[in-house]
């Protein structure tokens, strides 16, 4: 890929593509952002290949590290401003739960609740979760992408789990509340 083998570039865009664009949803609950940085990185890649020296890391860590430095600029940008009204590109039907529609609505539900929290983390914390959690990173892999020591992903995935943990609790009672008004309305 690095010699402008195209058809290299096409098994590493295969191979890499769905987990940055997964990644960068995930941080930002955008599927647009997520397709623009996506699209940056790769395009980077090929403009800039020569940036990338394999001492450094592997491609992998460069392709994450790539995305992360656009989406906190990104974020940067737009601090303050979250859509939460997005349907993740991931959300798809699932066929297990039709013959229930109570259960599916209950899943939907719960899934929305997890993504709100997971959004509202401070990015630090937000990164850990969607790397290690979301993404399935090791801890080595995260530390690596996010440029800091084992250690710190390890206290961060705690804390994060704490906060998680608060704010589902939260938007768990809220939701609640709600759900007795309309219930009381109706």
């Amino acid at each position: 890929m690095l010699g402008g083998d195209a058809q290299a570039f096409e098994a590493l865009y295969d191979r890499r593509q769905g987990g940055i664009y997964r990644y960068v949803l995930r941080m930002t609950g955008s599927p647009s952002s997520a397709e623009d940085i996506t699209q940056e990185v790769f395009l980077s890649l090929v403009r800039d290949r020569s940036d990338y020296e394999p001492s450094r890391g592997s491609v992998k860590s460069y392709l994450y590290g790539m995305a992360r430095f656009r989406l906190f600029r990104r974020l940067q940008r737009d601090r303050g401003f979250v859509s939460l009204d997005d349907q993740s590109a991931d959300d798809t039907n699932d066929f297990r739960s039709h013959h229930d529609p109570f259960a599916e609505v209950a899943r939907e539900e719960t899934i929305e609740l997890v993504r709100q929290a997971v959004l509202s983390l401070p990015e630090h914390f937000r990164e850990v979760i969607v790397l290690c959690y979301l993404q399935e990173m090791n801890y080595a892999d995260a530390a690596e992408i996010i440029d800091c020591p084992i250690g710190t992903v390890r206290s961060r995935l705690a804390r994060a789990r704490a906060l998680l943990t608060e704010k589902l609790k939260l938007l768990r009672a809220l939701s609640n509340e709600t759900g007795a008004k309309v219930q009381s309305v109706i």
